[in-house]
C-alpha cells in the first residue's frame, strides 16, 4: 500500500511509518515534528513563523509546492481533527482534497478534541479522574473547556468524525471517547508504538541505594499533565530522603536529548491524570526503567493483560501519591521487579510492528 501520515504528536505517527515501511509499504510522513520535539518527516508542513502572517504562509505553501504532495495513496491517516496547525474552515478544505485525491482517510485518535471534552466532563463520565474532572468535580483543566465548546469548532469536529472512513485510538480513554460516537465497525484501538528494535535495555539488575527520580516536563502543560503536582511531591519525598534519592526535572528538550537524560533514571514521573502509560512511560519502559504514570485495572482488563503490572500508579491526590513515591524509595528492590517486568510489557502490547499491523488489517478491511 502507499500510504501517508498528516499530522504528528509525540513521535507517534513518525515511529509507526518506519514500522510500516518495514514491512514493505510505501510510507509517507507530512508533519510539524511534534512542535519543540522535531521528530524527523519527510515533509514539513510547520508553520513557518508565528501569527496570521505563518497561518497564511503555510496556507499558500499546502496550494502551490506541496499541491501534488497529497495525492494518489491508498490510505491517509490524520492525526487530529486539527491536523494542520490552520484556522477550522482552511483544515476542511484540505480535509476534502485529501478525501477526493486519495483512497480512504482514517483518523488517529492521539489527543484531545471535542468529543473527548464532552466524555471528561459528562456527569456520568466513565472516567473517574481526568485533568477535566475528578470524581464528579471540576479539574485543572476545565478553565479550557470553552475553548473546546466554540461553534466553530465544534462544527469541525462534528464534520470531520462524520466524513472520515474509521478511527484507530492510541489510549483506552480516547477508545471510551470514540465508542460513544461510532458504531463498532468503524474505529479499532491501535495503541501506542514503541520501536523496541531502536531502544536497548538497561536493566535495574541490583536495588539502587539512592533513587533517581526523573520529571520531564512541557512548559506549557503541566497543569493538563500534572507534572506540577508531581514535581511537588517529588521534592517534598527528595527533602525527606535526601540520601535515598534524588530528583533530576528536564523541560522542552529535543525528542534525542531527552532520550539521552531519560537514561540516567531510574523511575520515570509521566502523568497524573491518565489511566493508562503513553508514548513518555512506554519508552522509559522499553529502556527497563519504571515509571509513574497511568495504571489502572480498567485500562489492563481493556488489553487484556492478566499477569503484568509494571506500571506504578499515579492518581491526582496528593498524599496518596506521596505515599506512592515513599513506598517505592523504601522499597527499591521492587525497581528491580518492574524494570524486566516494563520491557516485557512493552514488547507485547507497544511494539512498533504489532501496533502497525493492528493499522494495517483495519485499512485492509476498509479500502
Amino acid at each position: 500500500m502507499k500510504i501517508l501520515f498528516v499530522g504528528d504528536a509525540s513521535n507517534y505517527h513518525n515511529t509507526l511509518a518506519n514500522a510500516i515501511a518495514s514491512m514493505g509499504h510505501d510510507v509517507t510522513v507530512a508533519s510539524h515534528g511534534s512542535y519543540w520535539m522535531n521528530t524527523r518527516r519527510d515533509i514539513d508542513i510547520s508553520r513557518p513563523c508565528k501569527g496570521k502572517v505563518g497561518g497564511a504562509l503555510l496556507w499558500i505553501k499546502l496550494n502551490t509546492a506541496l499541491r501534488n504532495s497529497f495525492k494518489g495513496y491508498d490510505v491517509v491517516q490524520i492525526s487530529s481533527p486539527t491536523f494542520l496547525n490552520l484556522r477550522p474552515q482552511r483544515i476542511r478544505e484540505i480535509f476534502n482534497r485529501l478525501k477526493r485525491d486519495n483512497g480512504k482517510v482514517f483518523l488517529s485518535a492521539l489527543g484531545t478534541d471535542c468529543y473527548y471534552v464532552d466524555m471528561c466532563c459528562k456527569q456520568n463520565s466513565p472516567l473517574k479522574y481526568s485533568e477535566w474532572q475528578i470524581h464528579g468535580q471540576p479539574g485543572p483543566n476545565i478553565k479550557k473547556k470553552a475553548d473546546w465548546h466554540q461553534p466553530i469548532l465544534r462544527d469541525h469536529c462534528r464534520y470531520i468524525y462524520d466524513n472520515i472512513d474509521g478511527v484507530v485510538t492510541a489510549l483506552y480513554e480516547y477508545d471510551l471517547s470514540v465508542r460513544e460516537i461510532l458504531s463498532p465497525d468503524k474505529f479499532i484501538y491501535g495503541g501506542i508504538p514503541i520501536d523496541t528494535n531502536s531502544v536497548t535495555p538497561e536493566f535495574i539488575d541490583t536495588p539502587p541505594e539512592s533513587v533517581s527520580l526523573f520529571l520531564g516536563r512541557h512548559r506549557d502543560r503541566q497543569i493538563e499533565k500534572g507534572t506540577d503536582r508531581m514535581e511537588k511531591v517529588a521534592r517534598a519525598i527528595a527533602n525527606k530522603y535526601p540520601n535515598r534519592c534524588k530528583l533530576d526535572i528536564v523541560e522542552n528538550l529535543p525528542y534525542d536529548e531527552y532520550l539521552r537524560r531519560l537514561r540516567d533514571a531510574h523511575i520515570v514521573l509521566d502523568q497524573l491524570y491518565s489511566y493508562t502509560p503513553a508514548t513518555n512511560a512506554l519508552l522509559a519502559m522499553a529502556m527497563g526503567l519504571n515509571t509513574v504514570s497511568g495504571g489502572e485495572e480498567e485500562y489492563y482488563e481493556f488489553i487484556g493483560e492478566k499477569e503484568l503490572r509494571p506500571i506504578i500508579n499515579a492518581v491526582p491526590d496528593d498524599n496518596e501519591l506521596f505515599n506512592t513515591l515513599e513506598n517505592v524509595i523504601l522499597n527499591p528492590e521492587l525497581i528491580v521487579k518492574r524494570s524486566r517486568e516494563g520491557r516485557a510489557f512493552v514488547e507485547k502490547h507497544n511494539d512498533s510492528k504489532v501496533v502497525a499491523q493492528r493499522f494495517i488489517d483495519f485499512w485492509q478491511q476498509k479500502i
